[in-house]
């Protein structure tokens, strides 16, 4: 899958649309996926899986699913998943306001 930005694709539009031959292209808008564009001269099967990787990734990214969930939506094994996240610039460990608690615990059964 090939990523490019808002500024990259006004640049050169041709060269986004080159790629979409090969696969789904992802833009971003500053670091975050903003649009899907597919190239339909191809089997509508093959859009279809990049389709639900992107949208898999978008759905985890705001938080509306899980990354189980997510890597189910994808059809992808959750390696392979997670392996996605990362190529699109997603976190996949997130910190909330339990982690400073829960790395005090993990430190302590540690140090044990």
């Amino acid at each position: 899958m090939y990523v490019t930005s808002v500024g990259e694709l006004k640049k050169n539009p041709s060269l986004a649309l080159r790629h979409a031959k090969d696969g789904p292209v992802v833009v971003l808008k500053g670091t975050e996926p903003d649009a899907l564009l597919v190239h339909l001269d191809g089997s509508l099967g093959d859009a279809a899986v990049g389709v639900r990787h992107a949208l898999a990734a978008s759905l985890y990214r705001d938080g509306c699913v899980s990354l189980g969930k997510a890597a189910k939506i994808s059809g992808l094994s959750l390696t392979a998943f997670v392996d996605h996240l990362g190529s699109l610039g997603i976190e996949v460990a997130q910190l909330d306001e339990t982690t400073a608690g829960e790395t005090q615990d993990v430190s302590r059964w540690l140090s044990s």
